[in-house]
């Protein structure tokens, strides 16, 4: 999304979401103390997810935390009974657990394709049933940005006022400047999300829905730490920005199922002071889709 035409001034944005809001006490815990002492903003909520009772509650508490959704049609739990989508979950209503697997299902089964509309309408009704304002939608593992899935979110956007939706995209050189680990990986999903993120451009803005110039945490999964934060800020050059991470810290009975070790450093660096200083540094002002949204209808702007 480009700035808008009629704001001359040079204002940089930047939002920093944690996801996987709702799927444990310990993700939930750790999102909203780096959003009361750190420089979280913003949060993706899994309406499945077995905490998600609990980060409502959480979220009606912190009224400044803009919350979307995390649609979740891999690696998770569904809304509807799997008598109802038989070809989306297993018997338990557990989505597959591999992302080609499910990717290629929801492309090439007819019936897969026509229950997963039913089961995002789902997600999307029982986010609107907490009350919370939708401030915009992003997927587990980036399920989302599926060419059906997402034809699919555009066309339920006018009845659950979806207004942005992420589309990842980052310069895959930037990253390899500051870490070079699983190179391959990295490399493939760069390709990847290259091509979804020029798709996902010309569907969203076709439709009035909204999306980040970059969104920062793809190449880094798992691993947005301090010092890649401290390396990445000075590069980027755009304007409007996300960066995501996940978040956690290890709550009590959590210790076998519960967040990844991962989540505790990914924490630590929305606590840091450092990241902060440098965001202001380099004339970021930390905000959320929520109140970019206000920020445009008040001045007249579509965002």
């Amino acid at each position: 999304m480009n700035p808008p035409e009629n704001l001359h001034s040079p204002r940089r944005f930047a939002i920093i979401n944690g996801d996987d809001f709702g799927f444990s006490r310990g993700v939930n815990q750790a999102i909203i103390k780096a959003h009361k002492q750190g420089i979280l903003t913003s949060t993706s909520l899994m309406v499945t997810g077995e905490a998600a009772e609990e980060a409502i509650a959480l979220a009606q508490q912190h009224p400044d935390l803009a919350v979307g959704l995390h649609l979740v049609l891999v690696c998770g739990h569904s809304v509807l009974p799997p008598e109802q989508i038989p070809h989306l979950v297993d018997a338990q209503g557990n989505f597959p657990n591999s992302s080609v697997l499910a990717g290629l299902r929801y492309q090439f089964q007819s019936a897969a394709r026509a229950e997963l509309r039913q089961e995002i309408r789902a997600q999307l009704s029982k986010f609107q049933a907490s009350g919370l304002p939708l401030s915009h939608v992003d997927g587990h593992l980036h399920l989302h940005v599926h060419p059906v899935v997402l034809q699919i979110l555009v066309e339920l956007a006018p009845e659950f006022g979806i207004r942005f939706i992420r589309l990842p995209s980052e310069e895959l050189g930037k990253t390899l400047k500051l870490n070079r680990q699983a190179l391959l990986t990295k490399l493939i999903w760069s390709g990847v999300f290259a091509q979804l993120r020029r798709y996902g451009e010309t569907l969203l803005t076709s439709h009035g829905i909204n999306f980040s110039d970059k969104v920062y945490g793809l190449l880094q999964t798992g691993n947005v730490t301090e010092k890649y934060l401290l390396g990445l800020i000075p590069q980027i050059g755009s304007n409007l920005i996300e960066i995501y991470c996940h978040p956690a810290q290890v709550q009590a009975g959590e210790a076998l199922n519960g967040p990844p070790a991962s989540g505790t450093t990914e924490l630590a660096a929305l606590l840091s002071h450092k990241v902060r200083k440098l965001l202001i540094a380099n004339n970021f002002e930390l905000t959320n889709y929520q109140k970019l949204a206000a920020l445009g209808h008040s001045e007249s702007i579509f965002f």
